[in-house]
């Protein structure tokens, strides 16, 4: 079965992780029709650097922190306290500190490795503290460098608001969803495309080198790719509300259209 919306599935928040892991795979494919003959879109990897406090731990942000520690036998654990006392308690809590790993697409040239675009399916962890700090300083790193950047958020947990920074977006287009587009050649412009619930995601223009036309992904196939291999008709609960929770407007519709396509 298809997913019954007809855009971007805020059900699929819940499983971001591999959500994201698909459609960077999926994207860089569909770049790889498309290009010029002279580049190549890859699905890279990089260590991140993760958010301080995550909004709501039902997004999966990474690999889970928490470690519980049992005891060998029934008896109690004890431990040194700060203080220099005994604390005993069943359990032992170890927090770990295990990086996060992000996938991205770089767009290159052969031969020369000259990094012409990169392309990010933006991350919960990229949109608050210490990650979003990170994701900023890089995105200007990138931008001194030359190199176009796009940003393609489909994902509501974090702070899309300070991701934009500089820039302000009017409120008459703020939306759930969204893309955003730098290019070096103009930098203080941000190309904004906002992206409704209720519409199918659109047809975003990749830029490439000055000589190069724009190269045209269509992001509605790449969505429904994943949902139906990733078998999400069986995996989604359409009977709970989504997480992060919905505004008014858009709980209300969802709930109809649920009900009308026989989810709910």
């Amino acid at each position: 079965m298809k997913s019954p919306f007809p855009g971007m599935d805020p059900y699929l928040e819940r499983h971001w992780l591999h959500v994201h892991t698909k459609l960077v795979a999926y994207a860089a494919d569909a770049l790889n029709e498309r290009l010029p003959e002279d580049l190549i879109a890859s699905a890279e990897e990089r260590v991140a650097v993760q958010a301080d406090v995550p909004e709501d731990r039902d997004v999966a942000f990474g690999p889970d922190v928490r470690v519980f520690e049992l005891p060998s036998d029934s008896s109690a654990i004890t431990s040194m306290s700060a203080e220099g006392g005994l604390v005993t308690a069943p359990f032992r809590l170890v927090v770990t500190d295990d990086p996060i790993t992000e996938r991205f697409i770089l767009i290159f040239e052969a031969g020369t490795e000259k990094v012409i675009t990169v392309i990010e399916f933006v991350r919960p962890t990229n949109k608050q503290g210490r990650g979003l700090r990170e994701f900023r300083r890089k995105r200007r790193r990138l931008l001194a460098e030359g190199v176009n950047v796009v940003e393609i958020d489909l994902i509501r947990a974090g702070d899309w608001e300070r991701l934009l920074l500089p820039h302000r977006c009017p409120r008459k287009t703020v939306t759930p969803y969204r893309v955003m587009i730098r290019v070096p050649s103009d930098p203080d412009a941000v190309y904004f495309h906002p992206i409704s619930m209720r519409s199918p995601l659109p047809k975003i223009q990749i830029p490439l080198r000055k000589k190069d036309a724009a190269v045209e992904v269509d992001l509605q196939p790449l969505l429904n790719q994943l949902y139906e291999r990733g078998r999400y008709s069986r995996r989604l609960n359409y009977g709970k509300p989504p997480k992060p929770p919905l505004n008014d407007a858009d709980e209300k519709w969802v709930a109809q259209l649920l009900k009308d396509s026989g989810r709910r």
